[in-house]
């Protein structure tokens, strides 16, 4: 896009300050992640995919490497608990809220 070489000491804000570009990916999938949780968490409890986001699945894993789930993503991005997050997101106004502080502190 600006054709600027590898070996050129350039930071990424720089870059991005120059492509007029405000959010970064980042920034955006944390925001999308939120999203979607809240709509989840404000289903009914025995709902497949609260169940699935809350790890109330039964079931064997597999013995590869365990991948990042969903629970984890949140409590490390509101540090908080999942259960504490299922609560806040039961309100929409207040999980709105707390994505948009989350999103904008990144």
């Amino acid at each position: 896009m600006l054709r600027i070489p590898w070996t050129a000491f350039r930071t990424n804000v720089s870059i991005l300050q120059e492509l007029q570009i405000s959010s970064r990916l980042s920034s955006e999938c944390l925001r999308r992640i939120l999203q979607y949780f809240g709509h989840i968490a404000r289903k009914e409890s025995d709902n497949l995919e609260r169940l699935i986001v809350t790890g109330k699945v039964d079931g064997k894993r597999a013995r590869e490497r365990s991948p990042i789930r969903w629970s984890d993503q949140i409590r490390a991005a509101l540090n908080s608990t999942i259960y504490g997050a299922l609560h806040n997101a039961k309100d929409r106004n207040r999980w709105r809220n707390i994505v948009r502080a989350k999103v904008m502190k990144q």
